[in-house]
C-alpha cells in the first residue's frame, strides 16, 4: 500500500519542479545542488545563475536545463505508475540516507514509504550465488524482519533476490534500483519487483524510463548503503562489484558484516578479506544485532532548511551552511588564485573534501564553492562517498 507524504517542507509545487530540472543539470550533483540553493536561495534561482557560473568555471557552452514540460510529463507517468517524487529535507526522505554527504536531491519512490525510514540492514553478495549462500542470506534476512529490521539489498539475480524474498514475509524490505521506476531489470525479478511495491518499497535515483547500465550500478550501490544502519555481505569474489558498497558502508561510517566461506571458493575470497580487514565476522543474526542502536540517530533537516546541519557523519562539511534565504559569502581572496591552488591539489585519484581543506589555507565554504565551479566546467566529478578527483585528460 503507497502512503502519501505527511508535508513537504516549504517548496511549492513550482519550487519542486524547478528542483528536479536543477537536479537533472550535468555537473550539478548532490553537493553543488544543497550548495546552489544555500547560495541562491531558490531552485528558480540557481536555474538562473548556471550559465554565468558555467562560464566563470571555463565551460564556453550553456548548460542543458530540461524544458518543464518535459519534467511535467515525467511527473504525470511516475503518478499514474502510483510512484512519488521526494526531494532530500520532504518528512519522507529516508532518514539514514539524508546523513550522507552525498545524499541524493531527488528521489523516486513506490511502495510504504515508512519502510525507508526504519532501522535497516543491508544485504548484498553474489549473483551466480551457491546453495549456501543464498540459504544463509534467507535465514539471517528472515531472522531480521522478524526483529522489526528492514532488509535492504539491490534487487538483483542470487543474495540480493534471496534477501528480498525472506524478508517479504514480514513485508520489510527494501529494493534500491539502477533503474527507472517503470523498468524491470533483471527481467526474471519483475514479479518480485512487483511483491516489494506493493508490500514494501522501490527506491530509485535514475528518471523514469531509464534502462540500467553499467555505470548506474554504484549510484545504485550508494543507497543500499546509505540507507542502512551497516551492510552485510555474503560471498564475493575479489573484484565484485558488492565491494563497492562495502566500501561505501564503510565510507559512510556505517557498521560492515561479511559471512565467511571457504578459502577454495572465489566467490569467498572477498568477503574473508573484508573480515581480515576488520568486517564483523557474521554467522548468524546474533553477530549483527549487538551493533545496532536500539533507535535511529536525531532527524536532520536539509542544508538549506538548518544552519548547522553536518556533523562527523558527513566529514569534510562541518562548517555551519547558510539557510534557504540568505546569500551564502566566501573568503575574499582572489577566486582565480583560489581556483587555481585547488586545482592544483587535485587528481584522478579522488580524495575527500577534507583533505584537500586540511593542504590549503581556504575555509571550508570557499574550497566547496571553488569545487562546484569546477564540477560545473566539468574539471571535477564528485564520487560516491563524498570524493572528488579530476575528470579523465585533464591536467
Amino acid at each position: 500500500m503507497t502512503t502519501s507524504p505527511t508535508h513537504h517542507f516549504t517548496l511549492s509545487d513550482q519550487s519542486r519542479l524547478d528542483a528536479l530540472r536543477l537536479s537533472r543539470v550535468a555537473g550539478v550533483g548532490p553537493i553543488n545542488f544543497c550548495k546552489l540553493l544555500c547560495q541562491y536561495g531558490s531552485p528558480a534561482n540557481a536555474l538562473k545563475a548556471l550559465p554565468e557560473r558555467m562560464k566563470r568555471a571555463g565551460r564556453l557552452e550553456n548548460p542543458t536545463i530540461p524544458p518543464q514540460s518535459d519534467i511535467e510529463k515525467e511527473i504525470e507517468q511516475l503518478h499514474h505508475l502510483g510512484g512519488q517524487m521526494l526531494i532530500r529535507g520532504d518528512d519522507d526522505y529516508p532518514h539514514l540516507l539524508s546523513l550522507i554527504p552525498d545524499a541524493p536531491p531527488v528521489l523516486f519512490v513506490k511502495g510504504n514509504l515508512s519502510k525507508l525510514s526504519m532501522r535497516s540492514i543491508g544485504i548484498v553478495g553474489a549473483r551466480n550465488a551457491s546453495a549456501a549462500g543464498i540459504r544463509i542470506a534467507e535465514s539471517i534476512s528472515a531472522e531480521l524482519s522478524h526483529e522489526g529490521i528492514c532488509v535492504v539489498s539491490g534487487l538483483a539475480r542470487g543474495i540480493d533476490s534471496a534477501a528480498h524474498e525472506a524478508a517479504l514475509f514480514s513485508n520489510l524490505t527494501v529494493a534500491a534500483i539502477a533503474g527507472g521506476l517503470d523498468t524491470t531489470y533483471p527481467f526474471e525479478n519483475a514479479k518480485l519487483q512487483e511483491k516489494i511495491s506493493e508490500n514494501g518499497c522501490l527506491i530509485t535515483e535514475a528518471p523514469m524510463g531509464t534502462i540500467p547500465q553499467a555505470r548506474h550500478f554504484p549510484r545504485r550501490n550508494r543507497l543500499i548503503a546509505g540507507l542502512s544502519l551497516g551492510c552485510l555481505v555474503i560471498e564475493a569474489t575479489l573484484h565484485s562489484g558488492t565491494l563497492i558498497t562495502a566500501d561505501l558502508a564503510a565510507s559512510y561510517n556505517r557498521e560492515l558484516f561479511s559471512v565467511p566461506g571457504s578459502p577454495l571458493d572465489p566467490r569467498s575470497r572477498g568477503s574473508n578479506n573484508l573480515i581480515r580487514n576488520g568486517a564483523i565476522l557474521t554467522e548468524s543474526i546474533q553477530d549483527i544485532l549487538p551493533y545496532l542502536p536500539s533507535q535511529l540517530p536525531p532527524k536532520m533537516a536539509a542544508p538549506w532548511q538548518n544552519s548547522v546541519v553536518f556533523n562527523n557523519s558527513t566529514s569534510g562539511f562541518s562548517e555551519p551552511i547558510m539557510t534557504w534565504n540568505s546569500i551564502q559569502t566566501f573568503t575574499p581572496e582572489d577566486p582565480s588564485l583560489m581556483l587555481e591552488n585547488v586545482q592544483s591539489l587535485l587528481s584522478i585519484t579522488p580524495v575527500t573534501v577534507d583533505e584537500v581543506v586540511q593542504r590549503c589555507q581556504f575555509s571550508v565554504s570557499a574550497v566547496l564553492s571553488i569545487l562546484a565551479e569546477l564540477e560545473l566546467g566539468g574539471v571535477v566529478e564528485f564520487v560516491p562517498g563524498g570524493r572528488v578527483a579530476l575528470l579523465p585528460n585533464r591536467n
